[in-house]
């Protein structure tokens, strides 16, 4: 979509700013997504109809565990939050209009200090390309998404104060009946997870604006660097496919090292020290949001969820069994490490729990300055230090 210009009365009214051009029609994206999308497993909408209640009221009865596990007092009052059980169409709808309202500010922002520079990236962009593969990548995921809270559908008119957490229907279904487990079990366990997630921007409000400001610089400095991208892009691409990740020495995650999975591929967008620092930093957030969410969803024990040994083991054996076109779209993608951070920041919460108790942990959760750091993540000891903490 072309920029468009508020001019003002001949002579002396200076225009009104340039609206940044859309570098991505999210629109199309969408329609792009629900158009490649599957709709999911085939039931009887009596089925579906209770299969979706069913998820509704498990999405609830998982706060109280939530919240007995985690200690976190937020967990007690989420009403300015939502609950919302979709099918696929609908994810990606609502992730489109996220990320649109997510990735405004920054353009804005840049289109006010260095309008030719944005205006260069639109050009050299076309928003109906980009935002077609955008939709192809919003249908991969669309069909792989259990579940998603979204902190920043509330920048969106309407939206909730307190974000959204969206449960998808179709994949849930699909999975249980392929890992073949008890649906209600498999449902409250995935709730679990998400529910945490909701809580923990409850607990940390600050945490919205946080993550905003971090994505924010991120999305800001690519576009302020468009004559590059597409040859960064390019060397990101090469790497991948040869399977060189310059974060790989084939010692696994252990020891300390920084593992960011695919970002091989990804931190090629990131040159200069900045950008790496900040992308460091998203990276052990996510790793510690993910991680404590796993944490809590595994806590629980078979008075809660009486097959949770089934489902995890089964859950975990599913990995291996994708094949190679789907392997390598998650490598690309950057899903291989969002599976990682989920075991790193579960060994770096389950670390400082053992040593300083939930109620030390929570400490992560006051402040910006408590985040732990991706080096902190490999090394709990490192954040209790940081943390001045000691044993309950």
């Amino acid at each position: 979509m072309d920029s468009t210009v508020s001019t003002g009365s001949a002579g002396n009214t200076p225009s009104a700013p340039e609206t940044p051009p859309r570098l991505i029609n999210w629109d199309l994206a969408a329609t792009t997504a629900a158009k490649l999308t599957p709709a999911g497993p085939k039931m009887p909408q009596a089925q579906i109809r209770a299969a979706v209640a069913n998820l509704r009221d498990l999405s609830e009865v998982s706060v109280d565990h939530v919240h007995r596990i985690t200690r976190l007092e937020a967990a007690r009052d989420l009403r300015d939050s939502q609950v919302l059980i979709v099918d696929r169409a609908e994810w990606s709808k609502a992730n489109a209009r996220s990320f649109e309202a997510l990735l405004q500010p920054a353009l804005t922002e840049l289109a006010r200090k260095k309008p030719e520079q944005v205006k260069s990236a639109a050009t050299g962009l076309s928003s109906s390309l980009t935002g077609t593969q955008m939709g192809a990548i919003l249908s991969f995921l669309s069909s792989k998404v259990l579940g998603q809270y979204d902190p920043f559908c509330s920048l969106l008119p309407g939206g909730p104060a307190g974000g959204r957490l969206m449960l998808v229907a179709p994949n849930i279904i699909a999975v249980e009946q392929e890992l073949n487990v008890e649906p209600a079990d498999f449902r409250l366990w995935v709730c679990l997870h998400e529910q945490t997630h909701r809580v923990q921007f409850a607990a940390a409000p600050w945490l919205r604006d946080h993550m905003m400001e971090q994505i924010g610089k991120l999305s800001a400095g690519l576009v302020a660097k468009a004559d590059t991208f597409g040859e960064r892009l390019q060397q990101a691409a090469k790497a991948l496919m040869s399977g060189k990740d310059k974060n790989d020495d084939g010692a696994g995650t252990g020891g300390g090292k920084v593992a960011i999975g695919a970002t091989g591929t990804i931190m090629d967008l990131f040159q200069d020290p900045e950008e790496k620092a900040i992308f460091s930093h998203i990276t052990a957030v996510m790793s510690l949001l993910e991680g404590h969410a796993n944490v809590v969803m595994d806590e629980v024990d078979a008075s809660v969820v009486p097959t949770v040994k089934t489902i995890r083991q089964r859950f975990n054996a599913r990995a291996k069994t994708r094949g190679a076109l789907e392997n390598w779209i998650r490598k690309i993608m950057g899903l291989d490490a969002k599976a990682r951070q989920y075991t790193d920041g579960a060994k770096f919460v389950r670390a400082v729990v053992k040593q300083v108790g939930m109620e030390g942990f929570n400490q992560v959760w006051l402040r910006a300055e408590n985040l732990p750091t991706e080096e902190e993540i490999h090394n709990a000891d490192l954040w209790i230090s940081r943390m001045d903490l000691s044993r309950p």
